[in-house]
């Protein structure tokens, strides 16, 4: 499973994937693979350009698989923002860190374009697979 990132989703919508890219996402959405998370809703509901946008996209997600935030994953959360601060990396974005604690939480990746989940992987005890959308810096 993978959570998805909103740095993936806007880049989705918009499509601007690779053909070939574009049909292997759209298989895993197919077939339950990519799941959502609260703070990956809100910055999609922040993102739309209308109340009508908004409702439209949430028909889309919501059959999506679905982590939940739990107490457990608000506490990796914040051992993560702490482990980044003391390597010299706290303000990364809250809506990351929580992303990459519902993954590891629930044992699933992340489907992103955006290196904030490099850094975390690399410099917090959370773990997760980091599925980029396309190589870094090629869309």
């Amino acid at each position: 499973m993978l959570l998805l990132d909103h740095s993936a989703w806007s880049r989705i919508v918009a499509a601007k994937l690779a053909a070939e890219r574009a049909q292997t996402v759209a298989g895993w959405i197919a077939g339950g693979q990519v799941a959502t998370c609260v703070p990956f809703l809100l910055e999609a509901g922040y993102s739309a350009r209308s109340g009508a946008d908004r409702k439209s996209m949430m028909a889309t997600l919501d059959p999506l698989p679905r982590v939940r935030v739990d107490r457990e994953v608000e506490r990796l959360a914040l051992q993560a923002q702490r482990e980044l601060a003391e390597a010299g990396h706290h303000r990364l974005a809250p809506a990351d860190v929580l992303i990459a604690a519902c993954a590891h939480r629930a044992e699933a990746g992340i489907l992103h374009y955006d290196r904030d989940y490099d850094l975390i992987a690399a410099h917090t005890s959370l773990r997760f697979e980091s599925e980029w959308l396309a190589s870094p810096g090629s869309l």
